[in-house]
């Protein structure tokens, strides 16, 4: 099949930043691209060869968007899934495939998923409404404190909450959820792994998160993760062990759980590039984005190691602040060597919105680290409002 400069066209369910960023890779390939998105605002309406507004749930509107295309991906998990059965059953390549999202999808399944392949998670239990959930903490059977989640459509710690008193379960939405032991823990880490349809298969260094204490996004994302290489070398198998469980095609970002005394635990998956990944822009041979198109192509993988040691910062809007956007101090930040702002073109910044991400390359870590919460410090994301 010739992609490249051809009349092969690849269709993106999602055109937010994660789409912004892979428009990069295919337009650096000279690679035909449609995107679906809600929004008329779409930061990759203008990267697109053809950029089409529509509602990603809606099965006519995307399984009408996969005729246009050969072959699909995704930059976001939550499209309608019957749609690209159809397409599936029709001739299409979907990667990842239906069968993965399904899994994927919803949490509750995602996590029983590992239970059932044998693959180390925290305890849990799942519940269809809150009604039973408050039932159960009463009964004794689930025991405060526990993080609750939402089993659909959290993003960016939208959909999961630290349960710590009876009350907190009041200001929880009706929905299906699961209550997940809260495990005490050394670090937050993840591994993003390339799978090819054929087979080929590669992981990238295991990076540590560092996570903001309010708003549960993260902070900081550090490559290579400051940890012993015995754990790094369990943390990478037991991520290559969820993506052949999966079967999964093109990237899957695994978020793991080291525990106090070395235990690995999965957390939750993301079957598309990802947050801990952005590093891998400037610090990686081959960036992340360019691996998940390499991947859905069958196309030989990338070189997955290091070229330089990388911390990602994100860049949210400040609280008190809602409005067209202001990147305060973005020159001050420019003139540091070895940082590379990414602005993903959201016009409109609100409190703990993602609105771009910043990388800091160094040959040392430490020094990297330092770097990075001088940028931390010094841009903010505000408005005149």
């Amino acid at each position: 099949m010739n992609y490249f400069s051809s009349d092969f066209k690849l269709g993106i369910l999602g055109g937010g930043q994660l789409g912004k960023m892979l428009l990069t890779e295919t337009r650096k390939f000279d690679i035909q691209t449609y995107i679906l998105d809600p929004s008329a605002e779409a930061p990759s309406q203008y990267g697109a060869t053809r950029f089409f507004q529509g509602d990603l749930m809606d099965f006519e509107t995307v399984y009408r968007f996969g005729k246009k295309t050969d072959l699909l991906t995704i930059e976001i998990e939550n499209v309608n899934l019957d749609a690209l059965d159809q397409l599936e059953q029709e001739g299409l390549a979907v990667y990842p495939s239906p069968k993965t999202l399904r899994l994927i999808q919803n949490k509750g399944r995602q996590k029983d998923f590992y239970s059932e392949n044998n693959i180390p998670t925290a305890p849990y239990r799942r519940f269809t409404d809150k009604n039973s959930l408050i039932q159960s903490v009463e009964n004794n059977e689930t025991n405060i404190p526990f993080v609750w989640k939402s089993a659909q459509f959290g993003y960016d710690g939208n959909g999961v909450k630290i349960i710590r008193t009876a009350s907190d379960l009041t200001s929880l939405p009706d929905t299906e959820c699961i209550a997940e032991q809260m495990i005490p823990f050394k670090n937050e880490l993840a591994v993003i792994v390339s799978r090819t349809p054929s087979g080929s298969i590669k992981t990238y260094p295991v990076v540590e998160m560092e996570f903001h204490p309010e708003a549960n996004q993260v902070e900081y994302v550090i490559c290579p993760a400051r940890i012993d290489e015995t754990v790094a070398q369990k943390a990478r198998a037991i991520a290559l062990q969820v993506s052949e469980k999966f079967n999964h095609v093109g990237l899957l970002a695994v978020e793991m759980f080291q525990t106090e005394d070395d235990a690995i635990l999965v957390n939750e998956v993301a079957p598309r590039p990802h947050n801990s990944g952005h590093y891998s822009i400037e610090a990686s041979y081959t960036s992340q984005f360019e691996q998940h198109i390499r991947a859905i192509l069958d196309l030989p993988l990338g070189n997955t190691d290091s070229k330089v040691a990388g911390i990602m910062v994100n860049l949210v809007g400040e609280e008190g602040y809602s409005g067209p956007v202001i990147y305060q101090n973005i020159e001050k930040i420019l003139a540091i060597d070895g940082v590379t702002p990414h602005i993903y073109g959201k016009r409109e910044t609100r409190p703990f919105r993602k609105m771009g991400h910043v990388t800091i390359v160094n040959e040392n870590i430490d020094e990297a680290r330092k770097t990075a919460e001088i940028v931390k410090n010094t841009i903010k994301v505000i408005s005149h409002s």
